[in-house]
């Protein structure tokens, strides 16, 4: 395998957007930032959560997403009429903070650590996705399609503070190796 890359750093704050004709906060419009970005215990500078009941705080501070599942989202949006067939998808458009390359969910258990050049993050969970994840994608099956794949991205504690910059390559350091995220997640939603 090569050494997984760091693609994006994206953040956003907290904004107020309509869903069901009522209004939610949300932070998922997560967009691309240039230059490092500082990462302390409770995630990136200048990012949001809305909800710390599902997203934020000391275990889910940081929000990674693979690169390669965005062609089969670029696709899915064109079929539900979310999105024009050669619309790309912007990196971030998951909600997450990183956007990464060379790292999948089944490749991934909790406890282990992504070694950036100055800050370590450590895999906590699955991201588990909510309503504003369908309002985000644009289309009522998003959710779904989501749990069915088990692309699910995971979430990151943060063991060492310090910044993370797009185009860096990091190093995943093993954990215990007991649980992995693909599993973790199937189980919880078949609850």
């Amino acid at each position: 395998m090569s050494q997984p890359t760091l693609l994006s750093v994206n953040r956003a704050l907290a904004t107020e957007i309509k869903i069901g004709g009522r209004p939610v906060m949300t932070g998922i419009h997560k967009r691309p930032v240039d230059g490092p970005v500082a990462v302390r215990p409770l995630g990136l500078d200048g990012d949001e959560q809305a909800d710390l009941s599902v997203h934020g705080g000391l275990s889910k501070a940081v929000y990674a997403y693979p690169s390669e599942h965005y062609p089969f989202w670029q696709t899915v949006r064109a079929q539900a009429k979310a999105a024009e067939w050669n619309a790309a998808l912007p990196h971030g458009a998951m909600g997450e903070n990183l956007t990464i390359a060379g790292l999948l969910e089944s490749q991934v258990w909790i406890g282990d650590l992504l070694k950036f050049p100055n800050c370590t993050l450590a895999v906590s969970e699955p991201r588990f996705p909510c309503f504003k994840f369908n309002a985000a994608m644009g289309f009522n099956q998003a959710v779904k399609l989501m749990s069915a794949n088990g692309w699910c991205g995971f979430y990151l504690a943060v063991r060492e503070p310090g910044t993370v910059t797009a185009g860096e390559a990091f190093e995943v350091i093993p954990g215990p190796r007991e649980v992995g995220i693909g599993e973790l997640f199937r189980a919880k939603i078949k609850r």
